[in-house]
C-alpha cells in the first residue's frame, strides 16, 4: 500500500523571468517529497491544471493586479484535484476539489489557508472535470460577469467577441445568444470560425488571419458595435474601436496580441471613438466577483444541461509538457479551453 511517505512532487518552477515568449529554459524542474497535511489541512494530488493567457502576465514582475510569481516559486495555475489526505472538518478523503495547485503534482494547504487558497468542493453533476476549468471555472466567470456586469447586455444588441473559439470567448458568445444580442466573433482560421458559427450559434464570425477586421465588422455589423468584448487588444481592438454606437461598452478582459512584446504594449490609436460616442472601456478582473461565482455556476450548469451552452476543452497530457504546451495559446494553436491533465482520479 502507498503511503504519504512514498510520493514524490514533481514541480515546475519559474527560473527566469522571460522576455518575448516563455521557453523551457525558462523553468526549473525539482522534485522534493510529500508531507502529511497539518492540524486542519489537506494533501491534494493535482488532476488538471487549466493554462490560462493572464499567466504570462504573472510571470513578469511589476505591479499588477495579483503579485508576480517569485523566481523559484511553483507556477501559478488554478486546476482540480482529489483530497488524498485530510485532517479538515471540511474536506474528506476522496473529494474532488476546485483550487489553486499550481504546476505541481501534489498540493500541500494548511488549514489556516484553505479559506485564502479558495479550496471548495466540485459537484460533479453540474459537469465535467474538464468544464469546472472551462465553463464553470474562471474562464466561464470571467465571461459571466465580464459581459453581464460590466455589458449589460439587452436583448437586440450586437455583441462582438474576440478570442472566440478559446475558453472565455466562447462562454461570452453563447451567454450572449442566450440574452437575445447578435453575435459576431472573432477567430483565427477557418475550422475555429466554422466550430464558432454551427457548434456555438454565433450569427458570424471573421477570420482574422485571411484579411481585413474592418470589413468583416462592416458586413457582420451593419447596424454597429454595442458590446465588444475583448480578449486580444492591438489591431483588433484599434478596428472595432471604428465601429462602435452611442453609448457602447467595451469589456478589457485581455491582450494577448501584446503579451510577449519585448517592446511597449500598444494602446489604442482610435481611443477618441470612445468620447465621440460616448462610450466606456472597462476592464474585468475574474477575483472580484468570487462571492458570487455560485449563482453564475447554478445558471450555466443549467444552460449545459439543457443544451443551450457546450464547453469545448482542448485537453494535453502530462506536466512535464507543461512549457510547450502553454505556448500553444500564444501561437493559435488551441482550440477550445486549454487544459493540462497530470493525473487521472
Amino acid at each position: 500500500m502507498t503511503t504519504i511517505a512514498d510520493l514524490t512532487n514533481h514541480q515546475i518552477r519559474l527560473a527566469a523571468r522571460p522576455n518575448g515568449l516563455p521557453t523551457r529554459e525558462g523553468w526549473s524542474f525539482t522534485s522534493e517529497p510529500v508531507n502529511a497535511p497539518d492540524d486542519e489541512g489537506v494533501l491534494i494530488k493535482t488532476l488538471a491544471i487549466s493554462l490560462d493567457p493572464a499567466m504570462r502576465g504573472w510571470m513578469n514582475e511589476g505591479k499588477s493586479y495579483i503579485p508576480p510569481v517569485g523566481i523559484g516559486e511553483v507556477m501559478r495555475a488554478g486546476g482540480i484535484g482529489e483530497v488524498i489526505a485530510s485532517k479538515s472538518p471540511a474536506f474528506a478523503v476522496g473529494d474532488v476539489v476546485g483550487c489553486s495547485p499550481g504546476t505541481q503534482e501534489y498540493c500541500l494547504v494548511p488549514g489556516t489557508d484553505l479559506k485564502r487558497a479558495g479550496v471548495f468542493k466540485i459537484d460533479l453533476r453540474l459537469g465535467t472535470q474538464t468544464q469546472w476549468l472551462n465553463v464553470l471555472g474562471m474562464p466561464g466567470m470571467t465571461g459571466y460577469f465580464g459581459l453581464m456586469d460590466v455589458g449589460m447586455p439587452q436583448a437586440g444588441e450586437t455583441v462582438v467577441v474576440s478570442g472566440a473559439a478559446g475558453a472565455v470567448g466562447q462562454t461570452v458568445g453563447q451567454l450572449a445568444k442566450i440574452k437575445g444580442c447578435r453575435v459576431v466573433g472573432i477567430a483565427g482560421g477557418p475550422a475555429k470560425c466554422e466550430w464558432v458559427v454551427k457548434e456555438l450559434g454565433f450569427d458570424a464570425c471573421i477570420d482574422y488571419k485571411a484579411g481585413d477586421v474592418k470589413a468583416g465588422l462592416k458586413a457582420h455589423c451593419p447596424k454597429g458595435v454595442d458590446i465588444y468584448f475583448d480578449n486580444v487588444g492591438g489591431d483588433i481592438l484599434d478596428a472595432v474601436l471604428t465601429r462602435i454606437n452611442r453609448k457602447a461598452r467595451i469589456i478589457v478582459c485581455g491582450a494577448i496580441s501584446q503579451y510577449n512584446n519585448t517592446t511597449p504594449v500598444k494602446g489604442p490609436a482610435n481611443y477618441l471613438s470612445l468620447l465621440v460616442n460616448r462610450a466606456r472601456m472597462e476592464g474585468i478582473v475574474v477575483f472580484d466577483y468570487a462571492d458570487r461565482y455560485h449563482l453564475a455556476v447554478a445558471e450555466m450548469a443549467g444552460y449545459l444541461k439543457d443544451g443551450r451552452m457546450k464547453s469545448k476543452e482542448d485537453v494535453v497530457t502530462g506536466l512535464d509538457t507543461f512549457p510547450e504546451t502553454l505556448l500553444k495559446l500564444f501561437n493559435g494553436e488551441n482550440f477550445g479551453k486549454l487544459v493540462l491533465q497530470v493525473a487521472s482520479a
